[in-house]
């Protein structure tokens, strides 16, 4: 059953309209913005540090702080899109959390696993969230706390292959693709990343109809992550599982071996955006 939104913060509303307070001087009390308080108390998700405010502001919701309401609010946020990922894309970044080995087929851009800031900075402003309040920078934070699993003390084993008109395609600028492939050529040197380029020259292959990830946990079921141009897709359905990993190993096939591959990204590198 759905955390449900509590009744406790419209009787603060209704306690603050009673006092005469208008929603701006409670805005400028509490040190947010006259918008986020109307949406608040009209019944949009809550942020945890918005609830500790209004559980210190109005004394009747403290107990919904004692009882946990807070922890279990953040993940209700979390879990329908309020937080720096949109819904659909929640339990993909679980499944990245657990994974003990991660796949990714790219034909398009840098693995958001794989992107430096300044590179998903651009992606993000040229995209607007699906969910419609999230910010382009709170979406940036999100992608940058996803790579965090790379540096964690036994990261997952890593696969990346992508097309080589990745390596071409102008993200944010000459500077900002050289810093891009400089950091895919050095991450790919680590123990645990393989990065894999298919040539220009391989005109047609499996993975034209669009982006796959796989996550692997260890011992349970894998999980396949399917792109679209509205929202991506989660699943662990057996067939779409078996599908993808056929796929993508056509793909490796068609792919240059690791050190080529690093060779091709850092040439395009120093001969296209140095």
């Amino acid at each position: 059953m759905a955390f449900q939104y509590p009744t406790s913060l419209r009787l603060a509303a209704c306690e603050r309209m009673l006092d005469g307070e208008r929603p701006e001087e409670l805005a400028e009390e509490l040190g947010f913005d006259r918008s986020v308080i109307s949406k608040a108390e009209g019944g949009k998700p809550l942020s945890p540090e918005l609830a500790r405010a209004y559980a210190a502001r109005f004394p009747q919701l403290n107990a919904l702080v004692e009882d946990g309401f807070i922890e279990r609010w953040a993940e209700h946020v979390r879990k329908n899109g309020g937080g720096s990922f949109p819904k659909f894309f929640v339990d993909w970044v679980d499944e990245e959390k657990v994974a003990t080995a991660l796949f990714y087929w790219a034909p398009v851009l840098v693995p958001g696993i794989l992107q430096i800031e300044s590179y998903a900075r651009p992606l993000m402003i040229a995209s607007p969230g699906p969910d419609g309040d999230e910010s382009p920078e709170a979406r940036l934070a999100g992608r940058m706390e996803r790579q965090q699993i790379l540096s964690r003390p036994r990261p997952p084993l890593v696969t990346a292959v992508m097309a080589e008109a990745v390596l071409h395609r102008c993200v944010g600028g000459p500077e900002v693709m050289h810093e891009q492939l400089t950091h895919l050529a050095e991450t790919g040197q680590q123990p645990n990343v393989m990065i894999q380029v298919i040539p220009a020259e391989v005109g047609v292959h499996a993975g034209l109809e669009g982006a796959a990830s796989i996550a692997e946990p260890d011992g349970g079921p894998a999980t396949v992550y399917l792109e679209s141009l509205t929202a991506g897709q989660t699943t662990k359905d057996p067939e779409i599982v078996a599908r993808v990993r056929q796929i993508t190993g056509m793909l490796r096939c068609e792919a240059l071996p690791r050190g080529a591959s690093l060779e091709l990204i850092m040439r395009v590198a120093k001969e296209q955006w140095t």
